[in-house]
């Protein structure tokens, strides 16, 4: 059974005196555990809204997408919600860390709503987190001290600490150097592998995309294998 699955998937909005906007237009998308997937296309193809459905943030407009086997459309707010912060962690490309917090205090966070031994121990398991990404050394660092990569691996570290089913990176290496986007996406690539989680990239690095053993181009709300590929 897939990990998630869209069927027929279309986004639209209405727009105040225009035709609704096609944002996705029938995408077809299978992610089995432990897949690793990419998504390329230009600004406006609807990589976003597609990232933001798969992590439960937004609904389809139509078509099926189902999540271990359930459809989405079924399951209440609440359990969408706990099926996010259980199952899913983001990856923005803007960092998105707690100004004035410290390191440790920001990979915390998503362990405030853990239960049993895992809230008791958050702070443990976030220090051992921040470690794995290469931070232990800056567990009392707050973001305006950090450099770029850095923070991006604070906030890397912030997404795996509930160990996800499913990780959803948007631009993760968009606002970094050459050098430093590839240690971030060979972070990533090894985490996922660990914990055998699905790992999603939407980029417009070729050289990112070409890592992923499933790769997709999104043009125009449709999306599509790229040949040569496991997706293809």
């Amino acid at each position: 059974m897939s990990l998630v699955r869209l069927r027929g998937v279309t986004k639209t909005v209405r727009i105040p005196d225009a035709e609704p906007l096609t944002i996705l237009d029938g995408v077809d998308l299978e992610i089995a555990e432990a897949e690793w997937v990419s998504v390329v296309g230009r600004s406006g193809s609807g990589k976003s809204t597609l990232l933001n459905i798969l992590g439960l943030l937004d609904a389809p407009s139509a078509g099926e997408f189902d999540v271990d086997g359930v459809p989405v459309h079924r399951l209440s707010s609440s359990a969408r919600d706990r099926k996010r912060g259980a199952d899913i962690g983001f990856v923005f490309q803007q960092f998105n860390l707690l100004a004035g917090r410290t390191a440790l205090e920001n990979v915390v966070t998503p362990l405030l709503y853990a239960s049993g031994s895992r809230f008791w121990r958050r702070r443990s398991i976030a220090a051992e987190m921040l470690e794995r990404v290469g931070l232990g050394h800056r567990l009392g660092a707050r973001p305006e001290v950090l450099s770029g990569g850095e923070q991006q691996r604070v906030a890397i570290a912030r997404a795996l600490v509930r160990a996800p089913r499913l990780i959803l990176a948007d631009e993760p290496t968009g606002a970094l150097d050459v050098e430093t986007g590839a240690a971030v996406i060979d972070l990533l690539e090894s985490v996922a592998a660990k914990n055998g989680s699905a790992l999603v990239v939407i980029t417009h690095d070729p050289a990112v995309a070409a890592r992923a053993g499933s790769r997709y181009r999104l043009d125009g709300g449709r999306l599509s294998a790229v040949a040569g590929t496991a997706a293809a």
